[in-house]
Protein backbone atom coordinates (compact mmCIF):
# COMPACT_ATOMS: atom_id res chain seq x y z
CA UNK A 1 0.00 0.00 0.00
CA UNK A 2 1.01 3.50 -0.87
CA UNK A 3 2.42 5.43 1.89
CA UNK A 4 0.72 8.72 0.83
CA UNK A 5 1.95 11.01 4.08
CA UNK A 6 5.94 9.73 3.07
CA UNK A 7 5.67 11.35 -0.69
CA UNK A 8 4.35 14.39 0.54
CA UNK A 9 7.10 14.87 3.55
CA UNK A 10 9.63 14.10 0.05
CA UNK A 11 7.85 16.05 -2.21
CA UNK A 12 7.87 18.76 0.61
CA UNK A 13 12.15 17.97 1.05
CA UNK A 14 12.55 18.54 -2.28
CA UNK A 15 10.68 22.19 -2.27
CA UNK A 16 7.71 21.15 -4.57
CA UNK A 17 4.47 22.02 -5.10
CA UNK A 18 2.32 19.78 -5.99
CA UNK A 19 1.40 21.10 -9.14
CA UNK A 20 4.84 20.70 -10.55
CA UNK A 21 5.37 17.23 -8.98
CA UNK A 22 1.73 16.26 -10.63
CA UNK A 23 2.94 17.60 -14.21
CA UNK A 24 6.72 15.59 -13.91
CA UNK A 25 4.88 12.26 -12.96
CA UNK A 26 2.32 12.93 -15.70
CA UNK A 27 -0.79 12.95 -13.84
CA UNK A 28 -3.40 15.06 -12.75
CA UNK A 29 -2.80 17.19 -9.90
CA UNK A 30 -6.39 15.66 -8.51
CA UNK A 31 -4.70 12.06 -8.48
CA UNK A 32 -1.55 12.84 -6.85
CA UNK A 33 -3.83 14.34 -3.84
CA UNK A 34 -5.84 11.77 -3.40
CA UNK A 35 -2.61 9.22 -3.18
CA UNK A 36 -1.23 12.09 -0.25
CA UNK A 37 -4.25 11.84 1.73
CA UNK A 38 -4.40 7.91 1.21
CA UNK A 39 -7.18 7.64 -0.42
CA UNK A 40 -5.12 5.69 -3.23
CA UNK A 41 -3.75 2.70 -1.98
CA UNK A 42 -2.43 1.53 -5.51
CA UNK A 43 -0.96 3.71 -8.77
CA UNK A 44 0.87 3.18 -11.77
CA UNK A 45 2.35 6.66 -11.92
CA UNK A 46 4.57 5.58 -8.65
CA UNK A 47 7.56 5.06 -10.23
CA UNK A 48 7.46 8.44 -12.23
CA UNK A 49 6.56 9.61 -8.84
CA UNK A 50 9.73 7.89 -7.30
CA UNK A 51 11.46 9.57 -9.89
CA UNK A 52 10.38 12.98 -9.93
CA UNK A 53 11.61 13.23 -6.50
CA UNK A 54 14.96 10.85 -6.76
CA UNK A 55 14.12 8.06 -4.69
CA UNK A 56 12.98 4.76 -4.88
CA UNK A 57 9.26 3.26 -5.82
CA UNK A 58 10.03 0.89 -2.50
CA UNK A 59 10.27 4.11 -0.54
CA UNK A 60 6.93 4.60 -0.58
CA UNK A 61 5.36 0.82 -0.98
CA UNK A 62 7.53 -1.98 -0.30
CA UNK A 63 5.83 -3.96 -2.81
CA UNK A 64 7.97 -2.04 -4.84
CA UNK A 65 11.10 -3.47 -3.92
CA UNK A 66 11.88 -5.73 -7.11
CA UNK A 67 11.55 -2.62 -9.29
CA UNK A 68 13.79 -0.22 -7.67
CA UNK A 69 16.54 -0.95 -10.86
CA UNK A 70 14.47 0.99 -12.88
CA UNK A 71 12.30 0.70 -16.22
CA UNK A 72 9.36 -0.45 -13.97
CA UNK A 73 10.82 -3.97 -13.38
CA UNK A 74 10.39 -5.10 -16.95
CA UNK A 75 13.47 -6.14 -17.63
CA UNK A 76 13.11 -7.89 -14.89
CA UNK A 77 10.33 -9.83 -15.50
CA UNK A 78 10.68 -11.08 -19.41
CA UNK A 79 13.27 -10.68 -22.39
CA UNK A 80 12.68 -6.75 -24.01
CA UNK A 81 12.50 -8.80 -26.99
CA UNK A 82 11.38 -12.02 -26.80
CA UNK A 83 11.62 -14.34 -29.77
CA UNK A 84 9.01 -15.24 -32.43
CA UNK A 85 8.30 -18.33 -30.56
CA UNK A 86 7.79 -16.51 -27.25
CA UNK A 87 5.70 -13.68 -28.58
CA UNK A 88 3.38 -16.36 -30.46
CA UNK A 89 3.00 -18.03 -27.16
CA UNK A 90 2.28 -14.94 -25.38
CA UNK A 91 -0.30 -14.42 -27.82
CA UNK A 92 -1.90 -17.94 -28.32
CA UNK A 93 -1.25 -19.23 -24.44
CA UNK A 94 -3.00 -17.32 -21.39
CA UNK A 95 -1.80 -19.65 -19.01
CA UNK A 96 1.88 -19.05 -20.26
CA UNK A 97 1.11 -15.17 -20.41
CA UNK A 98 -0.04 -15.05 -16.90
CA UNK A 99 2.71 -16.75 -15.25
CA UNK A 100 5.41 -15.01 -17.46
CA UNK A 101 4.06 -11.09 -17.76
CA UNK A 102 1.40 -10.99 -15.02
CA UNK A 103 2.27 -9.91 -11.95
CA UNK A 104 -0.54 -10.03 -8.51
CA UNK A 105 -0.78 -8.93 -5.14
CA UNK A 106 -1.10 -12.31 -2.78
CA UNK A 107 -3.22 -12.51 0.38
CA UNK A 108 0.48 -11.93 2.00
CA UNK A 109 0.92 -8.40 0.26
CA UNK A 110 3.62 -9.69 -1.92
CA UNK A 111 4.01 -9.08 -5.78
CA UNK A 112 4.30 -12.37 -7.76
CA UNK A 113 3.38 -13.87 -10.92
CA UNK A 114 0.14 -15.45 -11.65
CA UNK A 115 0.44 -18.88 -11.37
CA UNK A 116 -2.90 -21.13 -11.87
CA UNK A 117 -4.07 -22.49 -8.52
CA UNK A 118 -6.26 -26.11 -8.55
CA UNK A 119 -9.56 -23.76 -8.74
CA UNK A 120 -7.68 -21.27 -11.66
CA UNK A 121 -6.72 -24.32 -13.69
CA UNK A 122 -10.14 -25.72 -13.73
CA UNK A 123 -11.96 -22.75 -14.60
CA UNK A 124 -9.51 -21.96 -17.66
CA UNK A 125 -10.40 -25.67 -18.95
CA UNK A 126 -14.01 -25.50 -18.82
CA UNK A 127 -13.98 -21.91 -20.51
CA UNK A 128 -10.99 -23.37 -23.17
CA UNK A 129 -13.16 -26.16 -24.03
CA UNK A 130 -16.17 -24.13 -24.36
CA UNK A 131 -14.06 -21.77 -26.72
CA UNK A 132 -13.12 -24.35 -28.70
CA UNK A 133 -16.78 -26.21 -29.44
CA UNK A 134 -18.91 -22.72 -29.48
CA UNK A 135 -16.33 -20.42 -30.70
CA UNK A 136 -17.46 -18.32 -28.11
CA UNK A 137 -17.40 -18.56 -24.09
CA UNK A 138 -20.82 -18.10 -22.18
CA UNK A 139 -20.65 -19.26 -18.24
CA UNK A 140 -21.20 -19.17 -14.84
CA UNK A 141 -18.50 -19.92 -12.42
CA UNK A 142 -20.12 -20.75 -8.85
CA UNK A 143 -17.64 -20.48 -6.09
CA UNK A 144 -16.42 -19.57 -2.69
CA UNK A 145 -15.05 -16.98 -0.83
CA UNK A 146 -11.58 -16.06 -2.18
CA UNK A 147 -10.67 -18.93 -4.79
CA UNK A 148 -9.00 -16.30 -7.60
CA UNK A 149 -11.86 -16.34 -9.92
CA UNK A 150 -11.62 -12.75 -10.49
CA UNK A 151 -8.29 -12.82 -10.79
CA UNK A 152 -7.90 -15.37 -13.46
CA UNK A 153 -10.98 -13.36 -15.38
CA UNK A 154 -9.32 -10.17 -15.21
CA UNK A 155 -5.84 -11.30 -16.39
CA UNK A 156 -7.76 -13.46 -19.03
CA UNK A 157 -9.35 -10.13 -20.50
CA UNK A 158 -6.18 -7.98 -19.99
CA UNK A 159 -4.16 -11.15 -22.05
CA UNK A 160 -7.37 -10.41 -25.01
CA UNK A 161 -7.66 -6.78 -24.72
CA UNK A 162 -3.64 -5.81 -24.37
CA UNK A 163 -2.74 -8.43 -27.76
CA UNK A 164 -5.86 -8.01 -30.13
CA UNK A 165 -7.31 -4.68 -31.60
CA UNK A 166 -11.10 -3.69 -31.04
CA UNK A 167 -12.11 -5.49 -28.09
CA UNK A 168 -13.62 -3.61 -25.10
CA UNK A 169 -13.73 -5.58 -21.95
CA UNK A 170 -16.48 -4.65 -18.91
CA UNK A 171 -16.47 -5.48 -15.46
CA UNK A 172 -19.41 -5.30 -13.16
CA UNK A 173 -19.33 -5.39 -9.74
CA UNK A 174 -22.02 -5.38 -7.09
CA UNK A 175 -20.52 -2.84 -5.03
CA UNK A 176 -18.35 0.40 -5.47
CA UNK A 177 -15.49 -0.93 -3.16
CA UNK A 178 -15.18 -3.91 -5.29
CA UNK A 179 -15.25 -2.22 -8.36
CA UNK A 180 -12.18 -0.25 -7.15
CA UNK A 181 -10.53 -3.47 -5.95
CA UNK A 182 -10.95 -5.02 -9.20
CA UNK A 183 -9.33 -2.00 -11.37
CA UNK A 184 -6.59 -1.91 -9.28
CA UNK A 185 -5.72 -5.30 -9.86
CA UNK A 186 -6.38 -4.73 -14.07
CA UNK A 187 -4.09 -1.75 -13.23
CA UNK A 188 -1.34 -3.82 -11.56
CA UNK A 189 -0.99 -5.88 -14.93
CA UNK A 190 -0.40 -3.35 -17.02
CA UNK A 191 1.93 -1.37 -14.41
CA UNK A 192 4.21 -4.67 -13.92
CA UNK A 193 4.01 -5.26 -17.85
CA UNK A 194 7.42 -5.67 -19.35
CA UNK A 195 7.82 -2.66 -21.80
CA UNK A 196 8.18 -4.69 -24.84
CA UNK A 197 4.32 -6.12 -24.10
CA UNK A 198 2.96 -3.02 -22.65
CA UNK A 199 0.42 -1.32 -25.14
CA UNK A 200 0.42 2.44 -24.85
CA UNK A 201 -2.56 3.86 -23.19
CA UNK A 202 -4.99 6.60 -23.92
CA UNK A 203 -7.27 7.30 -21.62
CA UNK A 204 -6.49 6.28 -17.46
CA UNK A 205 -8.58 6.98 -14.89
CA UNK A 206 -10.15 5.55 -12.19
CA UNK A 207 -12.88 3.62 -14.52
CA UNK A 208 -11.06 3.35 -17.77
CA UNK A 209 -7.65 1.97 -19.05
CA UNK A 210 -7.55 2.45 -23.16
CA UNK A 211 -5.14 0.92 -25.33
CA UNK A 212 -5.41 3.57 -28.18
CA UNK A 213 -3.21 1.72 -30.69
CA UNK A 214 -5.28 -0.94 -30.41
CA UNK A 215 -8.42 0.16 -30.07
CA UNK A 216 -8.96 -1.77 -27.48
CA UNK A 217 -9.19 -1.54 -23.67
CA UNK A 218 -11.24 -1.82 -19.83
CA UNK A 219 -14.32 0.27 -18.14
CA UNK A 220 -15.76 -0.91 -14.81
CA UNK A 221 -18.78 -0.18 -13.53
CA UNK A 222 -20.96 -0.96 -10.39
CA UNK A 223 -24.73 -2.49 -10.59
CA UNK A 224 -26.22 0.48 -7.83
CA UNK A 225 -26.66 2.23 -11.47
CA UNK A 226 -29.73 1.09 -13.49
CA UNK A 227 -28.28 2.12 -16.82
CA UNK A 228 -24.99 1.31 -16.27
CA UNK A 229 -23.26 -0.32 -19.51
CA UNK A 230 -26.28 -0.30 -21.73
CA UNK A 231 -25.23 1.94 -24.49
CA UNK A 232 -21.89 0.09 -25.09
CA UNK A 233 -20.53 -2.42 -27.41
CA UNK A 234 -19.17 -5.20 -25.52
CA UNK A 235 -16.96 -8.15 -26.22
CA UNK A 236 -15.72 -9.54 -23.06
CA UNK A 237 -18.19 -9.15 -19.92
CA UNK A 238 -17.24 -10.15 -16.30
CA UNK A 239 -19.85 -9.89 -14.01
CA UNK A 240 -18.90 -10.36 -10.50
CA UNK A 241 -20.67 -11.29 -7.39
CA UNK A 242 -24.14 -11.74 -9.73
CA UNK A 243 -25.83 -12.97 -6.97
CA UNK A 244 -25.70 -9.93 -5.17
CA UNK A 245 -26.95 -7.47 -8.10
CA UNK A 246 -29.32 -5.07 -6.97
CA UNK A 247 -31.64 -4.10 -10.28
CA UNK A 248 -29.84 -8.12 -11.48
CA UNK A 249 -33.04 -8.18 -14.35
CA UNK A 250 -32.76 -4.92 -15.86
CA UNK A 251 -28.73 -5.33 -16.20
CA UNK A 252 -29.42 -8.63 -18.01
CA UNK A 253 -31.53 -6.93 -20.18
CA UNK A 254 -29.35 -4.17 -20.84
CA UNK A 255 -25.71 -4.75 -20.21
CA UNK A 256 -25.96 -8.40 -21.37
CA UNK A 257 -27.47 -7.70 -24.54
CA UNK A 258 -24.34 -4.98 -25.75
CA UNK A 259 -22.72 -7.86 -26.13
CA UNK A 260 -22.67 -9.75 -29.98
CA UNK A 261 -23.46 -13.13 -30.14
CA UNK A 262 -20.29 -13.27 -32.49
CA UNK A 263 -17.43 -15.53 -32.42
CA UNK A 264 -14.58 -14.39 -29.98
CA UNK A 265 -16.70 -12.53 -27.48
CA UNK A 266 -17.12 -13.57 -23.80
CA UNK A 267 -19.71 -13.75 -21.04
CA UNK A 268 -18.11 -14.91 -17.62
CA UNK A 269 -20.62 -14.47 -14.31
CA UNK A 270 -19.14 -15.49 -11.43
CA UNK A 271 -20.51 -15.36 -7.43
CA UNK A 272 -21.10 -17.16 -3.97
CA UNK A 273 -24.73 -18.33 -3.68
CA UNK A 274 -26.75 -15.78 -1.89
CA UNK A 275 -30.08 -17.88 -1.83
CA UNK A 276 -32.92 -19.23 -4.49
CA UNK A 277 -34.86 -17.63 -6.40
CA UNK A 278 -33.09 -15.13 -7.74
CA UNK A 279 -30.98 -14.25 -11.20
CA UNK A 280 -27.68 -15.73 -10.59
CA UNK A 281 -29.47 -18.97 -9.39
CA UNK A 282 -32.27 -18.89 -12.12
CA UNK A 283 -29.18 -18.38 -14.68
CA UNK A 284 -27.28 -21.44 -12.85
CA UNK A 285 -30.12 -23.65 -12.64
CA UNK A 286 -30.33 -23.44 -16.52
CA UNK A 287 -26.90 -23.49 -17.47
CA UNK A 288 -26.88 -27.12 -14.90
CA UNK A 289 -29.72 -28.74 -16.60
CA UNK A 290 -28.69 -27.88 -20.18
CA UNK A 291 -31.55 -25.45 -20.98
CA UNK A 292 -29.02 -22.77 -21.69
CA UNK A 293 -25.78 -21.93 -23.91
CA UNK A 294 -23.91 -21.32 -20.65
CA UNK A 295 -21.66 -23.65 -18.78
CA UNK A 296 -22.12 -24.35 -15.29
CA UNK A 297 -18.53 -24.44 -13.49
CA UNK A 298 -18.29 -25.23 -9.79
CA UNK A 299 -15.19 -24.89 -7.53
CA UNK A 300 -15.02 -26.14 -4.33
CA UNK A 301 -13.71 -24.58 -1.19
CA UNK A 302 -11.43 -27.47 -0.31
CA UNK A 303 -9.53 -27.23 -3.70
CA UNK A 304 -7.37 -24.38 -1.95
CA UNK A 305 -4.57 -25.31 -0.36
CA UNK A 306 -4.07 -22.55 1.86
CA UNK A 307 -7.67 -23.69 3.67
CA UNK A 308 -6.09 -25.76 6.10
CA UNK A 309 -4.70 -25.83 9.58
CA UNK A 310 -1.23 -27.16 9.61
CA UNK A 311 -0.25 -29.51 11.86
CA UNK A 312 -3.57 -29.68 13.40
CA UNK A 313 -4.55 -32.83 14.68
CA UNK A 314 -8.98 -33.13 15.88
CA UNK A 315 -11.19 -35.47 16.94
CA UNK A 316 -14.67 -35.40 15.00
CA UNK A 317 -17.91 -35.95 15.55
CA UNK A 318 -19.69 -38.39 13.89
CA UNK A 319 -21.68 -35.85 11.32
CA UNK A 320 -17.87 -34.30 10.68
CA UNK A 321 -16.28 -37.32 9.94
CA UNK A 322 -19.11 -38.76 7.39
CA UNK A 323 -18.55 -35.00 5.28
CA UNK A 324 -14.93 -35.78 5.31
CA UNK A 325 -15.00 -39.22 4.12
CA UNK A 326 -17.84 -37.68 1.06
CA UNK A 327 -14.92 -35.07 0.23
CA UNK A 328 -12.10 -37.08 1.17
CA UNK A 329 -10.74 -34.21 3.31
CA UNK A 330 -7.89 -34.82 5.87
CA UNK A 331 -7.82 -33.21 9.84
CA UNK A 332 -5.90 -30.28 8.75
CA UNK A 333 -8.84 -28.91 6.17
CA UNK A 334 -11.56 -29.82 8.61
CA UNK A 335 -9.98 -28.18 11.36
CA UNK A 336 -10.04 -25.12 9.21
CA UNK A 337 -13.76 -25.79 8.23
CA UNK A 338 -14.57 -26.00 12.26
CA UNK A 339 -12.93 -22.90 12.50
CA UNK A 340 -14.46 -21.15 10.10
CA UNK A 341 -17.77 -22.17 11.19
CA UNK A 342 -17.24 -20.90 14.52
CA UNK A 343 -16.54 -17.55 13.11
CA UNK A 344 -19.22 -17.19 10.74
CA UNK A 345 -21.71 -18.50 13.63
CA UNK A 346 -23.82 -21.01 11.43
CA UNK A 347 -23.13 -24.01 9.62
CA UNK A 348 -25.34 -23.30 6.86
CA UNK A 349 -23.49 -20.02 6.11
CA UNK A 350 -20.45 -21.60 5.73
CA UNK A 351 -22.20 -24.05 2.62
CA UNK A 352 -23.34 -20.79 1.04
CA UNK A 353 -19.88 -18.79 1.12
CA UNK A 354 -17.93 -21.98 1.55
CA UNK A 355 -19.64 -24.91 -0.17
CA UNK A 356 -18.50 -28.46 -1.02
CA UNK A 357 -21.30 -29.00 -3.89
CA UNK A 358 -23.22 -26.45 -6.04
CA UNK A 359 -26.34 -27.94 -4.36
CA UNK A 360 -25.24 -27.31 -1.07
CA UNK A 361 -24.64 -23.93 -1.74
CA UNK A 362 -27.98 -22.83 -2.83
CA UNK A 363 -28.86 -24.02 0.44
CA UNK A 364 -30.50 -21.57 2.84
CA UNK A 365 -31.62 -20.67 6.84
CA UNK A 366 -34.91 -21.14 6.60
CA UNK A 367 -35.19 -23.27 3.69
CA UNK A 368 -36.59 -26.94 5.11
CA UNK A 369 -36.09 -29.42 2.49
CA UNK A 370 -38.13 -32.72 2.96
CA UNK A 371 -34.86 -34.57 1.75
CA UNK A 372 -31.83 -33.70 4.16
CA UNK A 373 -28.69 -32.62 1.87
CA UNK A 374 -26.25 -35.35 3.88
CA UNK A 375 -28.83 -37.93 2.88
CA UNK A 376 -28.15 -37.16 -1.26
CA UNK A 377 -24.63 -36.26 -0.61
CA UNK A 378 -23.71 -39.79 0.77
CA UNK A 379 -26.16 -41.60 -1.89
CA UNK A 380 -24.16 -39.37 -4.69
CA UNK A 381 -21.10 -41.30 -3.48
CA UNK A 382 -21.68 -44.89 -2.83
CA UNK A 383 -21.58 -47.69 -4.71
CA UNK A 384 -23.72 -50.22 -5.43
CA UNK A 385 -24.60 -52.65 -7.99
CA UNK A 386 -27.65 -52.41 -10.00
CA UNK A 387 -30.10 -55.07 -9.05
CA UNK A 388 -33.45 -56.78 -9.38
CA UNK A 389 -36.22 -55.58 -11.64
CA UNK A 390 -35.67 -51.95 -14.09
CA UNK A 391 -38.10 -49.31 -13.01
CA UNK A 392 -38.27 -46.68 -14.61
CA UNK A 393 -40.18 -43.01 -13.93
CA UNK A 394 -41.21 -40.76 -16.53
CA UNK A 395 -42.26 -37.50 -15.43
CA UNK A 396 -43.63 -35.33 -19.02
CA UNK A 397 -43.58 -32.03 -19.14
CA UNK A 398 -46.73 -29.92 -18.63
CA UNK A 399 -45.04 -26.16 -18.59
CA UNK A 400 -42.96 -24.52 -21.04
CA UNK A 401 -39.79 -24.43 -18.91
CA UNK A 402 -40.42 -27.71 -17.05
CA UNK A 403 -37.99 -30.50 -18.83
CA UNK A 404 -39.87 -34.04 -19.52
CA UNK A 405 -37.59 -36.22 -16.50
CA UNK A 406 -36.86 -40.21 -16.85
CA UNK A 407 -35.19 -41.91 -14.56
CA UNK A 408 -33.90 -45.51 -14.34
CA UNK A 409 -34.08 -47.63 -11.25
CA UNK A 410 -32.55 -51.23 -9.97
CA UNK A 411 -33.14 -52.27 -6.52
CA UNK A 412 -30.44 -49.55 -4.07
CA UNK A 413 -28.83 -47.89 -7.59
CA UNK A 414 -30.48 -45.47 -9.89
CA UNK A 415 -28.70 -45.92 -12.52
CA UNK A 416 -29.15 -42.73 -14.80
CA UNK A 417 -31.95 -39.91 -15.24
CA UNK A 418 -32.14 -38.14 -18.31
CA UNK A 419 -34.39 -35.02 -19.23
CA UNK A 420 -35.25 -33.61 -22.38
CA UNK A 421 -37.17 -30.19 -23.19
CA UNK A 422 -39.41 -29.18 -26.03
CA UNK A 423 -40.91 -32.36 -26.36
CA UNK A 424 -44.85 -32.26 -27.61
CA UNK A 425 -47.28 -35.15 -26.45
CA UNK A 426 -46.54 -37.45 -29.19
CA UNK A 427 -42.96 -36.80 -29.51
CA UNK A 428 -42.74 -37.64 -25.53
CA UNK A 429 -44.78 -41.03 -26.59
CA UNK A 430 -41.97 -41.74 -28.87
CA UNK A 431 -39.75 -41.46 -26.62
CA UNK A 432 -41.08 -43.45 -23.85
CA UNK A 433 -41.81 -46.09 -26.26
CA UNK A 434 -38.21 -46.45 -27.86
CA UNK A 435 -36.94 -46.38 -23.90
CA UNK A 436 -39.29 -49.43 -23.48
CA UNK A 437 -38.03 -51.23 -27.05
CA UNK A 438 -34.05 -50.99 -25.47
CA UNK A 439 -34.71 -50.96 -21.89
CA UNK A 440 -37.73 -54.24 -21.76
CA UNK A 441 -38.53 -52.57 -18.02
CA UNK A 442 -40.36 -54.41 -15.72
CA UNK A 443 -42.47 -51.76 -14.67
CA UNK A 444 -42.87 -48.24 -16.49
CA UNK A 445 -44.62 -45.35 -14.76
CA UNK A 446 -46.29 -42.57 -16.24
CA UNK A 447 -47.23 -39.43 -13.92
CA UNK A 448 -50.67 -38.61 -16.01
CA UNK A 449 -51.31 -35.29 -14.54
CA UNK A 450 -51.11 -32.85 -17.55
CA UNK A 451 -50.05 -34.12 -21.16
CA UNK A 452 -48.32 -37.32 -19.31
CA UNK A 453 -52.72 -38.30 -19.63
CA UNK A 454 -51.52 -37.93 -23.77
CA UNK A 455 -48.39 -40.03 -23.54
CA UNK A 456 -50.22 -43.08 -21.55
CA UNK A 457 -53.16 -42.98 -23.60
CA UNK A 458 -50.91 -43.50 -26.73
CA UNK A 459 -48.74 -46.12 -25.58
CA UNK A 460 -51.46 -48.36 -24.41
CA UNK A 461 -52.67 -48.14 -27.73
CA UNK A 462 -49.52 -49.89 -29.23
CA UNK A 463 -51.10 -52.82 -27.75
CA UNK A 464 -48.40 -55.30 -26.06
CA UNK A 465 -45.95 -55.31 -24.54
CA UNK A 466 -46.82 -51.63 -23.63
CA UNK A 467 -49.90 -51.87 -22.24
CA UNK A 468 -49.03 -54.26 -19.62
CA UNK A 469 -45.22 -52.63 -18.91
CA UNK A 470 -46.82 -48.70 -18.21
CA UNK A 471 -48.89 -47.84 -15.32
CA UNK A 472 -50.45 -44.73 -15.06
CA UNK A 473 -49.64 -42.23 -11.43
CA UNK A 474 -51.58 -38.98 -10.47
CA UNK A 475 -49.87 -37.14 -8.33
CA UNK A 476 -52.59 -35.47 -7.38
CA UNK A 477 -54.79 -38.61 -5.78
CA UNK A 478 -55.25 -40.12 -2.66
CA UNK A 479 -51.94 -42.38 -1.11
CA UNK A 480 -52.32 -45.95 -2.24
CA UNK A 481 -51.32 -47.18 1.36
CA UNK A 482 -54.17 -47.08 3.95
CA UNK A 483 -53.04 -43.93 6.41
CA UNK A 484 -51.72 -44.70 9.59
CA UNK A 485 -54.45 -44.45 13.00
CA UNK A 486 -54.35 -42.99 16.22
CA UNK A 487 -55.26 -44.69 19.20
CA UNK A 488 -58.66 -43.94 18.97
CA UNK A 489 -58.62 -46.08 15.62
CA UNK A 490 -58.85 -42.65 13.59
CA UNK A 491 -56.87 -41.99 10.39
CA UNK A 492 -53.68 -39.97 11.11
CA UNK A 493 -50.40 -38.69 10.05
CA UNK A 494 -49.08 -40.17 6.66
CA UNK A 495 -49.19 -38.45 2.99
CA UNK A 496 -51.52 -36.34 1.94
CA UNK A 497 -51.35 -37.58 -1.74
CA UNK A 498 -49.45 -39.74 -4.18
CA UNK A 499 -46.94 -37.98 -5.22
CA UNK A 500 -46.02 -36.95 -1.24
CA UNK A 501 -46.34 -41.01 -0.91
CA UNK A 502 -43.65 -41.29 -3.27
CA UNK A 503 -40.78 -38.88 -1.92
CA UNK A 504 -41.60 -40.35 1.41
CA UNK A 505 -40.79 -43.29 -0.10
CA UNK A 506 -37.55 -42.16 -1.64
CA UNK A 507 -36.26 -40.77 1.18
CA UNK A 508 -37.16 -44.18 3.21
CA UNK A 509 -34.68 -45.68 0.77
CA UNK A 510 -32.21 -43.28 1.11
CA UNK A 511 -32.18 -43.68 4.93
CA UNK A 512 -31.86 -47.14 4.48
CA UNK A 513 -28.96 -48.87 6.21
CA UNK A 514 -28.38 -50.65 3.56
CA UNK A 515 -27.56 -47.80 1.62
CA UNK A 516 -28.51 -46.40 -1.81
CA UNK A 517 -26.65 -44.53 -4.86
CA UNK A 518 -27.65 -41.90 -7.18
CA UNK A 519 -25.90 -40.85 -9.80
CA UNK A 520 -23.34 -37.84 -8.71
CA UNK A 521 -25.39 -34.87 -9.90
CA UNK A 522 -25.46 -31.23 -8.60
CA UNK A 523 -29.01 -30.74 -10.57
CA UNK A 524 -30.39 -33.88 -9.57
CA UNK A 525 -29.69 -33.09 -5.83
CA UNK A 526 -30.57 -29.33 -6.33
CA UNK A 527 -34.17 -30.65 -7.41
CA UNK A 528 -34.38 -33.21 -4.43
CA UNK A 529 -33.80 -30.61 -2.30
CA UNK A 530 -36.09 -27.76 -3.92
CA UNK A 531 -38.96 -28.66 -2.29
CA UNK A 532 -40.16 -27.69 1.86
CA UNK A 533 -42.82 -29.42 3.71
CA UNK A 534 -45.40 -28.96 5.90
CA UNK A 535 -48.30 -30.85 7.90
CA UNK A 536 -51.66 -30.18 7.42
CA UNK A 537 -54.60 -30.44 10.73
CA UNK A 538 -54.45 -34.41 10.28
CA UNK A 539 -50.67 -34.39 10.27
CA UNK A 540 -50.42 -35.28 7.37
CA UNK A 541 -47.11 -34.84 5.09
CA UNK A 542 -48.00 -32.01 2.23
CA UNK A 543 -45.41 -31.24 0.17
CA UNK A 544 -44.66 -28.14 -1.63
CA UNK A 545 -46.05 -28.05 -4.91
CA UNK A 546 -44.41 -27.14 -8.22
CA UNK A 547 -46.65 -23.96 -8.54
CA UNK A 548 -45.56 -22.67 -5.18
CA UNK A 549 -42.03 -23.20 -6.22
CA UNK A 550 -41.78 -21.58 -9.19
CA UNK A 551 -43.27 -18.57 -7.28
CA UNK A 552 -39.92 -19.08 -5.02
CA UNK A 553 -38.02 -18.42 -8.45
CA UNK A 554 -37.25 -21.93 -8.07
CA UNK A 555 -37.48 -24.67 -11.08
CA UNK A 556 -39.80 -27.62 -10.72
CA UNK A 557 -37.68 -30.31 -9.36
CA UNK A 558 -38.40 -32.76 -12.20
CA UNK A 559 -35.68 -34.92 -11.94
CA UNK A 560 -36.45 -35.95 -8.38
CA UNK A 561 -40.15 -36.50 -9.27
CA UNK A 562 -39.04 -38.90 -11.78
CA UNK A 563 -37.10 -40.89 -9.30
CA UNK A 564 -39.95 -40.66 -6.99
CA UNK A 565 -41.80 -42.27 -9.50
CA UNK A 566 -39.76 -45.45 -9.33
CA UNK A 567 -41.01 -45.85 -5.76
CA UNK A 568 -45.12 -45.90 -7.21
CA UNK A 569 -45.83 -49.12 -6.58
CA UNK A 570 -43.87 -52.75 -5.64
CA UNK A 571 -42.14 -54.64 -8.48
CA UNK A 572 -41.20 -57.95 -8.40
CA UNK A 573 -39.82 -59.92 -11.34
CA UNK A 574 -41.27 -62.55 -12.99
CA UNK A 575 -39.61 -65.48 -13.33
CA UNK A 576 -38.16 -66.20 -16.56
CA UNK A 577 -40.65 -69.34 -17.56
CA UNK A 578 -43.58 -68.03 -15.35
CA UNK A 579 -46.39 -68.21 -18.58
CA UNK A 580 -44.73 -72.02 -19.60
CA UNK A 581 -47.40 -74.39 -20.21
CA UNK A 582 -47.99 -77.00 -17.51
CA UNK A 583 -47.31 -80.67 -18.80
CA UNK A 584 -48.64 -83.21 -16.14
CA UNK A 585 -46.90 -86.85 -16.53
CA UNK A 586 -49.48 -89.50 -16.99
CA UNK A 587 -50.70 -91.25 -14.14
CA UNK A 588 -52.86 -93.39 -12.59
CA UNK A 589 -54.35 -93.18 -8.68
CA UNK A 590 -53.95 -96.69 -6.90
Amino acid sequence: MIDGKAIQAARRDAHMSRVQLARAAGMSQRALAFIEQGQTRFSRFLPQIAKALGRKPSEFDPDWAAFDGGGGGGGEIAPDKPSEEIRRRLDEDYAFFAEKILRIRTKSGAIKPLVFNRAQSHVHAALEAQRQTLGRVRALILKGRQQGCSTYIGGRFYHRTSRGRGLRAFILTHEQRATQNLFEMVERFHLHCPGAERPATGAANCEELYFDRLDSGFKVGTAGTRGVGRSATIQLFHGSEVAFWPFAETHAAGVLQAVPNEAGTEIILESTANGIGNFFHRKWREAETGASEYVAIFVPWFWQEEYRVEGAALRLDTQEAEYAAQHALDAEQMAWRRLKIAELGDELLFKQEYPASAAEAFQMSGHDSFLPAMLLARARKAAHQASGPLVIGFDPAWKGEDRHAMAWRQGRRVTKVVTRRGLDTMEAAGWAKQVIDAERPAKFFIDVGGVGAGVFDRLREWGEPYASIIAAVNFGSSPIAPPPLDEHGRPSGGPLNRRAEMWMRSKEWLEDVAGAQIPDSDSLQADACGPTYRYDSNTRLVLESKESMRRRGCASPDEWDAVALTFAAPVSCAPANFHRRLVYRNAAIV
